[in-house]
């Protein structure tokens, strides 16, 4: 007669203390072999997906490219000049870029640029401002503290001076020069000042009002040529002569 076999689990009480206190063990050592690999995946897969919501989903990509400050440029002028192709990844505009190719434009001073989330690009420009014009054939150049060129008018703005330069821009020793003087005026002389002429760095001249004018020499000792000329605004004659604010002439 055949035996029949039959595998019967053990009660706990009947199994040892150190045996179960030792498999208790083992079942511990295999979770804390595993939690760990279980915890970097974990990180790994929620890491890949906030990387790809942030650089790869639609829903924080390019939808709008908002321009701020401008006001002698216009918004879409500023646009085109950024280039931040719509759909791009926000997290993958390159502002550096951005504010490069928009610091280009004339009359840009200076140029900030910032992600607007979830899907916008801010341009915040401050346009240059005017200090004095020069001629232009039939039109005016604004010229800025620097010197730079950054916009023509059609007619000359009320209350700048007109400055006659053989070619003005900011690496031109003669407009620099120029800008120092025009810098240095007391608001007696800035008031009548109608023509501030350089024909070179050392050839520097004033127009005023009613016929007078000031030779002024080279932009050296500007603050002291200023208020030599001031105080001799008060004496008749047509010419004043402060290239030696030492020892002024008047003629």
């Amino acid at each position: 007669m055949a035996r029949r076999w039959q595998l019967v689990r053990a009660r706990r009480e009947a199994v040892p203390a150190s045996v179960r206190r030792f498999a208790a063990r083992a079942r511990q050592r295999r979770l804390n072999t595993a939690r760990p690999w279980l915890v970097v995946a974990g990180g790994t897969a929620v890491v890949a997906l906030l990387a790809w919501g942030v650089y790869g989903s639609p829903l924080l990509s390019v939808s709008e490219v908002r321009v701020e400050g401008a006001a002698i440029l216009t918004p879409e002028q500023v646009r085109e000049a950024a280039h931040v192709v719509p759909g791009t990844p926000l997290a993958r505009v390159d502002t550096d870029g951005v504010v490069r190719r928009v610091a280009a434009l004339a009359p840009v001073d200076s140029v900030d640029v910032s992600r607007s989330w979830p899907s916008a690009v801010v341009v915040t420009v401050t346009e240059r401002k005017p200090l004095a014009v020069v001629p232009q054939d039939t039109a005016f150049g604004l010229l800025d503290h620097e010197g730079v060129l950054f916009q023509v008018v059609a007619e000359r703005p009320a209350g700048l001076p007109l400055l006659k330069l053989p070619s003005p821009g900011p690496s031109d020793p003669t407009t620099q020069a120029a800008l120092r003087v025009l810098s240095a005026l007391s608001p007696e002389l800035r008031s009548q000042l109608g023509t501030l002429e350089a024909e070179s760095v050392t050839r520097i001249r004033l127009e005023l009002a009613k016929g007078r004018s000031v030779v002024w020499g080279d932009a050296e000792a500007s603050d002291k040529k200023s208020r030599t000329a001031t105080l001799l605004l008060g004496r008749p004659g047509a010419v004043i002569d402060v290239s030696a604010p030492d020892f002024p002439v008047m003629r």
